[in-house]
């Protein structure tokens, strides 16, 4: 780069030696200038909305659609036995347990939500199998910032789901996710963005939409969901809007077939369960009441949440780790609702609209019992897994997913909840994940734990 001084002044003979001494350092000063100035520029989130840079959305329709997503928290106080357990749990949140590397491995669930601004690799045109309660963009959700960020643990990199070669690894295998509606939104996430590479073929469901199964046929791959919220065999007596006609009669000793007759089938599981616990339920061992909680109509004695969570969990893990299976298995600790000023059915919101960081934001208290109970019984399971040379790992999604309170679907489970009246009172989920949003983030971590651990 030339640069021609015009000088504001006349310089005489004996101004010569002032010339050499100023000007290099004046063109030094303006280098430095440029370097900093270049060096400096960060990124911006990307302004532009997803919607205005593709087709209108659209979605093909199911019965699946058309259904109301049952409510899985209800407002049953938690009872004596589990508010004694709180007084003695830790005082410290139990989302900073195990967040040192194992085996100087980086601890990919606790990092940070970082700008993205390349965004999602689908939206609701490019991926056929999005809900319509999770559907935030079709139904009219204003803002678009929470799809432009992405996962960095603290101290690693986290790479991009590679769904070409997610599928080429999983040719000629079955995956399974069991548990409750958050695997069934986490499924479709799953599938959306193996969908950039080959659409999957819907191929089994049962009568109410809630196990399914798809195939995707040049990989001859199967993913299923299998509702399964107690993991234990239960009689769930709702209506069609979710609201119960009578307590949950839950066997504690005996596990639901629904998943125990295709474990051996599947290569790849996902177990998960918890928020149902919180439902008035009737405890069952031997065909006989043992218990229950929240049935204060009922002369039975008051056993509360983590006790019969406690049961199901570990009758599961034992049956696993019994089973020496030669797959891969992952349990899904418990993840977060941000439901604020209520509750489902008590005009509870969620109007975050940016991630929040490590720090801001604690468990609930139900969460953080569900958790409690989660991490004590995977750390016995895991001991009598690595015994008998079993594949069981934490999936612990639980950080991850608290500081994400923007990516709910909130008014917008709802098509266009306020076209008509733009202060219409609206069911808001501030449970459940919007797709494209948060829980693609789960399949990062999850392909990470696959291949490079």
């Amino acid at each position: 780069m030339k640069f021609n001084w015009k000088l504001p002044f006349p310089f005489k003979r004996n101004h010569v030696l002032i010339l050499k001494l100023v000007l290099p350092i004046l063109l030094l000063g303006i280098a430095f200038r440029f370097l900093f100035a270049s060096s400096g520029d960060i990124p911006a989130v990307l302004e532009t909305p997803l919607t205005e840079r593709t087709a209108p959305p659209t979605i093909l329709e199911s019965p699946l659609t058309e259904q109301n997503d049952v409510p899985e928290i209800l407002e049953t106080p938690l009872s004596k036995k589990t508010e004694d357990l709180q007084a003695t749990m830790p005082l410290e949140s139990p989302e900073v347990e195990d967040q040192t590397p194992r085996d100087g491995k980086c601890n990919l669930f606790v990092g940070e939500w970082i700008p993205n601004p390349s965004g999602p690799v689908y939206n609701n045109e490019s991926c056929p199998h999005i809900e319509a309660h999770q559907n935030c963009m079709k139904n009219g959700r204003p803002d678009t910032e929470y799809l432009y960020w992405r996962w960095k643990p603290r101290d690693c990199e986290l790479s991009k789901f590679d769904p070409q070669r997610f599928l080429e690894a999983m040719r000629d295998k079955k995956w399974a996710l069991i548990g409750d509606s958050i695997s069934r939104n986490h499924v479709q996430s799953l599938l959306c963005m193996l969908s950039t590479v080959e659409v999957a073929v819907h191929i089994y469901h049962d009568e109410g939409y809630k196990s399914r199964k798809w195939r995707f046929p040049s990989y001859n791959f199967t993913v299923s969901v299998i509702w399964s919220p107690f993991l234990a065999e239960a009689a769930i007596f709702e209506d069609y809007n979710g609201v119960s006609t009578s307590e949950v009669e839950l066997h504690l000793d005996k596990l639901d077939k629904k998943w125990i007759d295709e474990f051996h089938e599947q290569d790849y599981m996902i177990i998960s369960s918890g928020k149902w616990f919180v439902k008035s339920a009737l405890y069952y061992e031997n065909n006989k009441v043992l218990g229950c909680h929240s049935c204060p109509k009922r002369n039975c004695t008051e056993l509360g949440i983590d006790f019969a969570y406690r049961r199901s969990l570990r009758s599961a893990l034992n049956f696993i780790v019994a089973s020496k299976h030669k797959g891969m298995i992952f349990m899904r600790t418990s993840t977060p609702d941000h439901f604020e000023n209520g509750e489902w059915s008590s005009g509870g919101t969620c109007d975050q609209r940016a991630p929040i960081k490590e720090g801001e934001i604690g468990l609930k208290e139900l969460t953080k019992i569900l958790r409690h109970v989660e991490l004590e019984e995977f750390k016995k399971a895991e001991v009598k897994a690595s015994r008998n040379g079993m594949n069981l790992k934490l999936l612990d999604l639980t950080q991850l997913s608290l500081l994400r309170p923007d990516g709910h679907p909130g008014s917008y489970r709802e098509f266009q909840p306020f076209a008509h009246d733009k202060n219409a009172k609206v069911q808001k989920d501030c449970l459940h994940w919007c797709l494209p949003g948060p829980i693609d983030a789960w399949n990062d971590v999850i392909m990470e734990m696959m291949f490079n651990e």
